[in-house]
């Protein structure tokens, strides 16, 4: 049986996706398009300010599908063609205009882990495991984020050996930000997704966009990125409602205008 992607609006504001592709949750080029749509269909949708992604069953996302790359392999022509079409789907995630929280519970494995750190807010049940299994199937992967987000040492640990790592290990290396018992991992990240929802939507989406460039800009560039954004935020009409808001002590309505 085919595996899906179910797509839900559980609250106000934010959308819910659910990979489901027992026992593994691999993500093979069939449900690369489900995801794709659904992605496209958050970007499009401005009522729509923060995503979760989570897998259900005893896994979040194992990367791509093994058959479909060993079929690939036989065809000259195609091979490559799974890794790039994963790693398209890949930055997609990572663009996207609003913030995406992954809920990892169980396995996140190869490319799981990738979905993981393309994701902006990642908690994870006691239950998560991680494997950069790349250097298991003689490929390679999250050789760029990983370090970034962990630092050289924690990233080469899992990168070079394949060896699974803990959720308790992944918390203190700051790879995860926060761990839940398993039944309460899916309310925790609604949690996280519904306050990200409520905060002014212009600035939520500045402060990703500059954000996700901090690491690669020097102070000049940076105070650059910050200032034409502000410049933006400062004429937005949430702004002034906001400070409207505190004045008045009530909760600001926020309309991303």
């Amino acid at each position: 049986m085919s595996g899906t992607v179910h797509c839900s609006r559980p609250l106000e504001h934010v959308m819910l996706l659910e990979i489901d592709n027992p026992p593994r949750n691999t993500l093979g080029r069939a449900m690369r398009e489900q995801m794709r749509g659904h992605l496209h269909a958050a970007d499009a949708d401005f009522t729509v300010r923060a995503v979760v992604v989570s897998g259900r069953g005893k896994a979040f996302c194992s990367g791509d599908d093994l058959r479909e790359e060993l079929e690939a392999l036989g065809e000259r022509g195609s091979r490559g063609g799974n890794l790039l079409d994963f790693a398209s789907l890949l930055e997609q995630v990572e663009q996207l205009r609003v913030p995406v929280v992954a809920a990892i519970g169980g396995w996140c494995v190869g490319g799981g882990v990738e979905l993981a750190l393309c994701c902006d807010v990642r908690i994870a049940s006691t239950q998560a495991r991680f494997v950069c299994a790349g250097v298991n199937v003689g490929l390679m992967a999250s050789a760029y984020r990983l370090p970034r987000l962990i630092g050289l040492g924690p990233a080469r640990h899992l990168l070079l050996t394949g060896s699974p790592a803990d959720v308790a290990w992944a918390r203190a290396c700051g790879l995860v930000t926060a761990v839940h018992a398993d039944d309460e991992l899916a309310g925790e990240a609604l949690v996280i997704a519904a306050r990200i929802a409520s905060r002014a939507p212009l600035s939520v989406e500045a402060s990703k966009r500059v954000s996700g460039l901090a690491l690669d800009l020097d102070p000049e560039k940076g105070r650059e990125a910050q200032g034409r954004e502000l410049a933006t935020l400062l004429q937005s009409s949430d702004h002034v409602e906001a400070v409207r808001a505190f004045l008045e002590k009530r909760d600001p309505k926020f309309t991303r205008s």
